[in-house]
């Protein structure tokens, strides 16, 4: 394994432990909010809220599972002066290695996201090429069945290194400090490497379709938009022209896609940087980390662009500040409303 030495940026142990925590508590906030909204909301109870859960389960998993698991070696790093024993062997030579569950509910949860991105893309391109045929394309049913196949073949395709090669195995990468695939010898099989490149291959595949249908889905607004300007539509032409929320739909949509290559382009970098022998510790801890803070943009990108979401919650938050506050004030009002119900009735 490489040394810790390095890793330029590891050597602050106190401020790395702090972001880690911090994004802990930002993941766990922004994916429990927005699964408040959508599940309490009936609004959301859409195919494209039902998209929008499943990517939040994903991104919830990352902060749960994957994030603790690097706080609790840089932790015990940073009290004993050594890292946790398993964390300096791999998968194979431990039988309970952590990040034999770590490693692919990482992979998976990010295949999960940008096969959610692409099924969104996918469900706004349709209702705004064909609005018309909306309502009987995307139903519940199709959705949910397509979540479910999404979150199978994902993780079925993060377990496929071990499972397809012995030469792979997964160890805690002092660079990345997380769960990585790593080689459990000092060989270097080509048939290893082939199967690691599956990853950047099968997701830039989704991430570049991704991209086109969005560019098209956008462009057919633009000159939507530009029509409406100049031409003023009868009542039979906007009947198959894309609602005002479609559109702002497939915009959040195209900034969630856009956010998401920039996280998991430098990952991408990274593998096939490896592959072709080049170690780039300190990159590869920005790489590895840019992609893991992408798990709490997407209530970010949902607060600024779409108003209703935005709108629930801050109701949300501000009945749970209600319902938490002291209520002593509440029972001091009471008494001395009593109190001054009984002057008046004596008075009188």
């Amino acid at each position: 394994m490489p040394e810790l030495a390095n890793c330029s940026v590891c050597t602050n142990k106190i401020l790395m432990v702090v972001f880690m925590i911090s994004l802990i508590l930002a993941i766990l906030f922004g994916n429990l909010l927005t699964l408040a909204v959508i599940v309490g909301t009936k609004h959301f109870h859409t195919p494209q809220g039902y998209l929008k859960a499943s990517l939040a389960v994903a991104d919830l998993a990352v902060g749960i599972f994957v994030v603790p698991v690097s706080v609790y070696a840089e932790i015990s790093l940073m009290i004993y002066n050594s890292m946790p024993e398993w964390t300096a062997r791999n998968s194979q030579t431990t039988p309970f290695h952590p990040c034999s569950f770590i490693g692919p509910v990482f992979a998976g949860c990010t295949l999960v996201s940008i096969t959610t991105i692409f099924l969104l893309t996918i469900e706004r391109s349709i209702a705004v090429l064909k609005p018309l045929h909306k309502e009987s394309v995307i139903t519940k049913k199709r959705t949910s069945i397509l979540i479910v196949f999404s979150w199978m073949g994902s993780f079925f395709l993060a377990i496929s290194p071990m499972v397809f090669s012995n030469a792979i195995a997964l160890e805690y990468n002092p660079c990345s400090r997380m769960c990585n695939y790593a080689l459990g010898s000092a060989e270097f099989p080509s048939q290893a490497w082939k199967i690691l490149l599956l990853f950047p291959a099968f997701d830039f595949t989704l991430l570049g379709g991704t991209v086109v249908i969005n560019i098209i889905s956008l462009t057919t607004i633009r000159q939507h938009s530009k029509r409406r300007k100049h031409l003023a539509e009868t009542e039979s032409q906007s009947a198959t022209k894309p609602t005002f929320s479609d559109i702002k739909a497939a915009k959040t949509i195209g900034t969630l896609t856009l956010a998401f290559t920039a996280s998991f382009t430098p990952i991408a970098v990274f593998v096939v940087g490896n592959v072709l022998g080049n170690e780039w510790c300190t990159f590869s801890f920005f790489a590895f980390w840019i992609l893991t803070t992408n798990s709490c943009w997407n209530v970010i990108i949902y607060g600024v662009r779409d108003q209703k979401f935005r709108s629930r919650a801050y109701q949300l938050l501000v009945s749970a500040h209600l319902n938490t506050a002291p209520k002593k004030t509440v029972n001091e009002n009471t008494v001395n409303g009593g109190k001054l119900s009984d002057e008046i009735v004596k008075q009188t």
